[in-house]
C-alpha cells in the first residue's frame, strides 16, 4: 500500500467516526446520510481532483486535501483554496466559494473556515460532524412577504 492510500484509509476512518459516509465519486448517493463525503471528486477544468468534496443535506459545504503521513500540512491550505474555488457551476453549494477547508495525513488534521473576518489554518483533533458544520454556514436572509415585496396598501 502507498504512503498516501495509507493515509486516506485513516481519514476514511476518521470521516466515519465523526457521522460521514465515505463513498467514492462514481458511486455516489447523496441521500445516504446528512453527510457524505465523495473522494476524488473531478473540479472545473484547471483544477483537478477534490481528494473529498463534502457534502451536507446534498449541498456540498467543504473540501479535504489529503496528504501522506510526514508531509507539512501548513503550506497545503493553498491547494485545498483552489479546490473549493473549482467547485462545478451543477453542483448545490451552500455557499460559494466552499466555506470549510480540511488538510489531513489521517494523523495531522488542519482546519479553515473562510467565514472567519481572519480566515488561518487550526490544528484540530477530529472532522466536525455534518451538522456541526452546517450549523455554522449563514442562513440565507428571509423571503419578505409579497405584500413588503410590493408594498401594502394596508392601513394607507
Amino acid at each position: 500500500m502507498t504512503p498516501e492510500a495509507a493515509a486516506r484509509e485513516k481519514i476514511d476512518a476518521l470521516l466515519q467516526a465523526a457521522g460521514w459516509c465515505v463513498q467514492d465519486e462514481g458511486d455516489a448517493n447523496l441521500g445516504a446520510a446528512r453527510g457524505v463525503a465523495l473522494r476524488e471528486f473531478p473540479l472545473k477544468k484547471g483544477h483537478g481532483f477534490a481528494d473529498y468534496l463534502l457534502y451536507v443535506d446534498r449541498k456540498a459545504v467543504g473540501v479535504i486535501e489529503a496528504k501522506k503521513e510526514g508531509e507539512t500540512l501548513t503550506g497545503v491550505k493553498v491547494q485545498a483554496t483552489r479546490y473549493s474555488d473549482g467547485i462545478p457551476d451543477f453542483v448545490p453549494a451552500w455557499v460559494r466559494p466552499l466555506p470549510f477547508l480540511y488538510q489531513s495525513t489521517g494523523v495531522e488534521t488542519r482546519f479553515t473556515s473562510r467565514l472567519d473576518p481572519e480566515p488561518r489554518s487550526r490544528r484540530v483533533f477530529q472532522f466536525h460532524r455534518p451538522e456541526t458544520l452546517v450549523d455554522w454556514v449563514p442562513s440565507p436572509p428571509a423571503p419578505l412577504s409579497r405584500a413588503r415585496e410590493r408594498g401594502s396598501r394596508i392601513g394607507r
